[in-house]
């Protein structure tokens, strides 16, 4: 059983640089960043394969996104700098214990998610 716990959202504003975190218990293999806005559909944010740091992203989020992850805490980190309205949202950690089969960006290959945390940018 894999157990996340997102934390480190917030009001910010545009701009401004946050780190989300994401305390997990448990073995995993894949874990992911993933946001939803409006509506019920989670959007692929970046991700990383922990046993060979294989990370990946989604395009748009190339150079204000950066993945971290502290081993000994059972962390994983997002950074975003330059944070910008449309990056509102309510951002979720998602893990899989093992391979999958399908697109690392579909969120039905990860079968624990977190609670989620609010992120609001204010312009």
């Amino acid at each position: 059983q894999v157990q996340l716990v997102e934390s480190g959202g917030g009001l910010v504003q545009a701009g401004d640089s946050l780190r989300l975190s994401c305390a997990f218990s448990g073995r995993t293999y894949y874990m992911a960043w993933f946001r939803q806005t409006q509506g019920p559909e989670r959007s692929f944010v970046l991700g990383i394969r922990w046993n060979d740091d294989y990370t990946y992203y989604a395009d748009s989020v190339k150079g204000r996104f950066t993945l971290s992850r502290d081993n000994a805490k059972n962390l994983l980190y997002l950074e975003v700098n330059n944070l910008k309205p449309q990056d509102t949202a309510v951002y979720y950690c998602a893990a899989a214990k093992g391979p999958v089969y399908g697109s690392l960006s579909n969120p039905s290959v990860y079968e624990y998610w977190g609670q989620g945390t609010q992120v609001t940018v204010s312009p």
